[in-house]
């Protein structure tokens, strides 16, 4: 666990910033790119929280905002490095709670006949923007993976969790009695 006695540094006014294993990199490469997303991504999940959502969303949505931790774990550190460095990752564990989450959710939202818009209640609408940001960070991850390697889970949990927002977002509307709005292709 890092002890943070300070929180400016200096290291970084150059236009590099630290990886996990030392390394020193530009702030602007795709590594930094995308776990500043995914960082961005839990902040939105935060969002979601902080106007109230529903309790079984909010343990949910708690435990995927330290899994996220985990995901920005897993990318500040090479691959080639976590033999040595023990750090939180993400696991295929991970991926399948997302799955058994959204599962559980659907079976009680019912089968879905249309495309609908973002929005509803104040939570889903949080919800639908952490969702945007999610596949963000996963194109961005895909780019970072034809560059160099990243966790064999990464790509996957990114894309089940961009999907689990969605359900997440339908499901947070329905408990509080507001209808998904539809699209309406005759517009």
């Amino acid at each position: 666990m890092p002890k943070l006695t300070k929180i400016y540094t200096r290291t970084g006014d150059d236009g590099t910033t630290g990886l996990g294993s030392g390394q020193r990199v530009p702030k602007d490469s795709l590594r930094i790119e995308a776990y500043g997303t995914v960082d961005e991504l839990n902040s939105h999940i935060g969002c979601a929280l902080a106007v109230s959502v529903d309790q079984e969303l909010a343990k949910n949505l708690s435990r995927i905002q330290n899994e996220l931790f985990h995901l920005g774990s897993d990318l500040c550190i090479l691959e080639q490095d976590k033999a040595r460095l023990k750090a939180p990752v993400i696991e295929e564990r991970h991926v399948l709670d997302l799955e058994r989450l959204m599962d559980r959710l659907t079976a009680q939202l019912g089968p879905l006949k249309n495309f609908i818009l973002p929005g509803g209640s104040a939570a889903a609408a949080h919800l639908h923007v952490a969702r945007t940001v999610a596949r963000r960070a996963e194109r961005i991850l895909v780019a970072l993976g034809r560059k160099e390697k990243v966790g064999p889970f990464a790509v996957q949990y990114l894309n089940r969790l961009s999907d689990a927002l969605f359900v997440m977002a339908r499901y947070e509307n329905q408990c509080r009695g507001v209808k998904d709005i539809y699209w309406n292709s005759r517009i």
